[in-house]
């Protein structure tokens, strides 16, 4: 009995072994290598030259402007896409959850961004959105509204993301709230009318509530992704103008892969990072999460 149980563990063992390779190789060897190189100098075109100083890396992120204005824009990023994006993925989820054959043409349509690289949409989008030549600024036009700078404004360029990011995203959401409504028995609905709640009671009082568990883990999931903010601002404004679209992923980018500093850009890493799962703790104690414990 022990001989074939230690061979079922070791086949065990076995079917896991490439998964635990590739998390090892791509995930927690780049997650200590960050950690270690926080506290070093390392630039990598004198990689003989790293030399061990401690705190000094953090000394100066905490007086460094642009990462501090980096954590700004991803604070109002994060603001406003979760109540836009989870609400309009809401909305979708609600006008195509019934049986009709015509709604699999509208599902496939709004998913259908979400299949899409973010670099495509964002080149698009770019487009689309030229002061001069671009299509949204005719349409406004039209309408006697005047051209609008759009990406090349400061006041506007991190809101134009935003709505971007919302319009790409919500589909993949939407599928989701999609599940999670037809999980809901026709029982209670048909409980709730016999006691005379109207549609907006019925959907106060018994979709969102039944929706909880699934609200939540499409909650935790877009927040980190909203966290992770960089192919749009990457591609669409480079960060600019006047930094007003900087995330802190797209500033690590810059300092490491530009810059070539990595012992800044992994201490950014470092920082980042901690900020990240104490707003996810915070989100699951908010919201009553306790599934995970």
């Amino acid at each position: 009995m022990k001989k074939e149980r230690f061979k079922e563990t070791l086949a065990g063992y076995a079917f896991l072994s490439p998964a635990l390779i590739i998390l090892g190789l791509f995930l927690f060897l780049p997650t200590l290598l960050s950690i270690y190189y926080a506290f070093t100098n390392y630039y990598v075109l004198t990689p003989d030259q790293t030399q061990f100083i401690g705190l000094d890396n953090f000394k100066r992120l905490f007086s460094d402007s642009t990462f501090i204005t980096s954590l700004k824009n991803i604070a109002k990023f994060v603001v406003f896409i979760i109540p836009i994006q989870l609400g309009l993925a809401l909305g979708l989820a609600l006008l195509v959850n019934n049986k009709r054959k015509s709604t699999i043409f509208y599902k496939i349509a709004y998913f259908s961004p979400v299949v899409m690289s973010l670099v495509v949409v964002s080149v698009l989008w770019l487009v689309l959105l030229k002061p001069s030549s671009g299509l949204i600024n005719s349409i406004l036009n039209v309408f006697g509204i005047k051209s609008q700078p759009f990406l090349t404004s400061p006041k506007q360029a991190m809101y134009v993301i935003i709505a971007v990011s919302a319009w790409q995203g919500a589909g993949y959401q939407m599928l989701i709230f999609l599940a999670g409504l037809q999980n809901i028995p026709s029982e209670v609905y048909e409980a709730a009318r016999i006691d005379g709640a109207s549609k907006v009671q019925q959907f106060f009082n018994v979709t969102l509530p039944m929706l909880k568990p699934t609200s939540i883990m499409i909650l935790t999931t877009t927040l980190i992704d909203a966290f992770k903010l960089v192919i749009q601002p990457m591609v669409m404004t480079q960060g600019g103008p006047l930094n007003s679209t900087l995330t802190p992923v797209y500033y690590i980018y810059r300092s490491g892969f530009t810059d070539r500093m990595v012992g800044y850009a992994s201490s950014i890493t470092v920082v980042f990072g901690l900020i990240i799962i104490v707003f996810t703790i915070f989100q699951r104690k908010l919201t009553g999460d306790d599934s995970y414990e």
